[in-house]
């Protein structure tokens, strides 16, 4: 019977044929992986390249000045950059509870199931929604919907400057709202999978010792699965920082800085969509800067999220 036994089990030689598809899956591998760093080096060397004379010229001056004038040749990214930080940054605020909220609607068995599969299913299908599609919408639907809302605030509270210029149209705000559509099935998508990976038995130990379904969810669920939401919000404002197309159709294309949210801005990706295509000389030197900065900025998050996800990442055994 051992004999017998040890006989299944025996070593298999493998063949020259099989040594060399396994070797030859491995080198495409590792050449397709590094194509992707080499690709994204090539982009940053050739941004670099041609921002030089933008560099040289304007220094860290073109991070805080808002001038950008190609009569004069005065350029400064001041007001593309607060536009680009400050829509994503409080588009992030409004997703969040939003995209976390759906998540947990539909991983937790509160309602029936038709209802969470039919909210799934439309999370999905708004990602797929192209960008200029949702600025049309925007442009023509959502704007003239809220300008009421935005008008009443603009008179209650139009004595602080976050909310003193009076809202005739395209500004930031409809520009946060569009990015909050966009960036919304990211966040639930990701936090819905990372909620549906928590062990089983941890929800059964939660119920054991007497926990109710919200204690649970926000004291053993949540906390369990907060390295994929934060990672997955952290990708989420990356998305919100390179978004053109959308943005670039509501949010007014002015260069004049402000600090209400009501007034026409820019973003940098808005602004490379806008000017690049009759851009020349210095201006196209300066408009490489810009992008050059929202890399760096995207890399950064990038690089944030990797480090929140390895700090925060729980083990279970």
């Amino acid at each position: 019977m051992s004999k017998a036994t040890n006989s299944k089990f025996q070593l298999r030689t493998r063949s020259t044929s099989d040594k060399i598809v396994d070797i030859g899956f491995k080198n495409i591998v590792i050449t397709m992986a590094s194509m992707v760093a080499i690709v994204l080096f090539l982009i940053f060397v050739v941004v670099y390249y041609e921002s030089t004379e933008s560099i040289s010229k304007y220094g860290l001056k073109f991070l805080y000045s808002s001038a950008w004038n190609p009569v004069k040749d005065e350029y400064g990214a001041f007001t593309a950059i607060y536009g680009t930080l400050f829509t994503s940054i409080s588009a992030l605020v409004i997703a969040i509870p939003l995209g976390v909220g759906t998540a947990i609607f539909i991983t937790e068995n509160i309602f029936p199931k038709y209802l969470r599969d039919a909210i799934s299913i439309m999370v999905e299908l708004l990602a797929a929604i192209p960008s200029v599609v949702l600025g049309l919408w925007a442009v023509f639907i959502m704007e003239p919907f809220i300008r009421p809302l935005l008008r009443i605030i603009h008179e209650l509270f139009g004595f602080i400057p976050f909310f003193g210029t009076q809202p005739l149209g395209a500004g930031m705000m409809p520009a946060i709202l569009i990015l909050v559509i966009m960036i919304l099935p990211i966040i639930t998508s990701i936090s819905k999978d990372s909620l549906n990976q928590v062990p089983t038995n941890l929800r059964q130990a939660a119920y054991g010792i007497g926990a109710s379904r919200w204690t649970t969810i926000f004291e053993v669920i949540i906390p369990a699965s907060i390295s994929g939401i934060a990672g997955g919000v952290l990708l989420a404002l990356g998305r919100a920082m390179g978004e053109t197309m959308a943005v670039t159709m509501i949010i007014g294309n002015s260069n004049n800085f402000s600090w209400s949210i009501f007034a026409p801005s820019y973003t940098i990706s808005s602004m490379l969509a806008n000017q690049f295509g009759e851009a020349d000389g210095s201006q196209v030197s300066s408009l490489m800067y810009a992008a050059l900065i929202l890399m760096i900025l995207t890399l950064c998050v990038n690089i944030f999220a990797q480090v929140i996800v390895k700090k925060f990442s729980l083990k279970y055994k």
